[in-house]
């Protein structure tokens, strides 16, 4: 009987994750994300296909500043997972640490750019969100089952395991649940991994955080990490980001890491990784090539430059190697 993700229940399971409000902080910046992501799209910012099928449109605008600030970020994550693609020629495993509802899976299989195993992990009720999207939608299930070669995906509430694709509801503070949670669907930690944080470790505690690149950084042979979050935050532009989200009950547990590019560089290199990275997401953005930089400003106008680079100035994009000196990995930068 051929695999199909359709007419498959949603078993309820108990979340491992207590439902402080901090969470539900962290949560709803999933969804914050989702709808400017797709906001950005609708307006041209980039193609992605797949969105719509996660979040709709919103009515409400968003800012120019917001929308090139998202473009950055996709566009310098992209770039990275493509190099680590091309340097491993694609025989590696991406690992997708508190994913929500990304679409890079889908578009890496669009460009025939899919690693050998695909995994996502998020909070359990936002997993559970993305396999109910999933199953409803032929656009998402239809590539995911065209990749599985056996009769019956495992699914329930909290996870999907296929042949090229897993999703899986876990803490990421919770590190031995996370690894058992990972082999169940056939993690192998002998592969080149790639594993991508997009404003997450910044929500964790130093310690937690800690401890989960400690984590990723032992328990893989040859490995990149790719740290996409806040930085510079000490001045006054920083605080007033700082007490925004807290007003919405989000605490940036972690913001103590996030002081410059230099504290980002050294806590990956305290934590394991060999070689460590970061560029701020205005540098990113002034690098661009001009063709591409003239097609993003012409998409709508911008009053106040100076807002932009603000903003971008408290982005920044990490990355970090172990290992896979035969590959190059080391020679990776953006």
């Amino acid at each position: 009987m051929a695999a199909s993700l359709r007419g498959t229940s949603l078993t309820s399971c108990s979340s491992s994750l207590s439902s402080d409000t901090d969470d539900d902080g962290v949560r709803g910046t999933c969804e914050d994300a989702s709808l400017c992501k797709r906001f950005a799209v609708s307006i041209g910012y980039w193609h992605d296909p797949y969105i719509q099928h996660f979040v709709r449109l919103s009515k409400e605008r968003k800012a120019p500043e917001i929308n090139r600030g998202y473009f950055a970020r996709v566009h310098g994550v992209s770039q990275l997972i493509k190099a680590f693609l091309q340097k491993t020629e694609c025989r590696c495993q991406i690992l997708n640490l508190g994913a929500g509802m990304d679409t890079t899976f889908w578009k890496l299989k669009d460009e025939n750019l899919l690693p050998s195993k695909y995994f996502e992990v998020d909070f359990p009720t936002i997993v559970t969100r993305k396999i109910h999207n999933i199953k409803s939608k032929p656009p998402l299930s239809k590539p995911i089952v065209e990749l599985h070669s056996e009769d019956s995906l495992k699914i329930d509430g909290h996870m999907l395991d296929s042949k090229r694709y897993a999703i899986i509801g876990a803490d990421l503070r919770d590190l031995p649940e996370l690894e058992e949670k990972l082999k169940k669907c056939q993690m192998n930690i002998h592969l080149p991994t790639l594993l991508i944080a997009e404003c997450v470790l910044i929500y964790m505690t130093p310690e937690q955080s800690a401890n989960l690149l400690k984590w990723a950084a032992n328990s893989f042979e040859t490995a990149m990490f790719i740290n996409y979050e806040q930085v510079n935050m000490d001045d006054r532009f920083g605080q007033i980001m700082i007490e925004n989200l807290r007003r919405r009950q989000c605490d940036l547990a972690g913001v103590e890491m996030c002081k410059s590019l230099a504290s980002q560089k050294e806590r990956l290199l305290s934590n394991g990784w060999e070689t460590a990275s970061a560029v701020d997401m205005m540098e990113l953005y002034s690098r661009l090539p001009r063709s591409e930089m003239g097609r993003i400003e012409s998409l709508e106008f911008l009053d106040e430059m100076e807002l932009l680079e603000q903003l971008m100035q408290h982005y920044c994009l990490c990355w970090a190697t172990k290992g896979g000196n035969e590959l190059g990995l080391k020679e990776i930068t953006y």
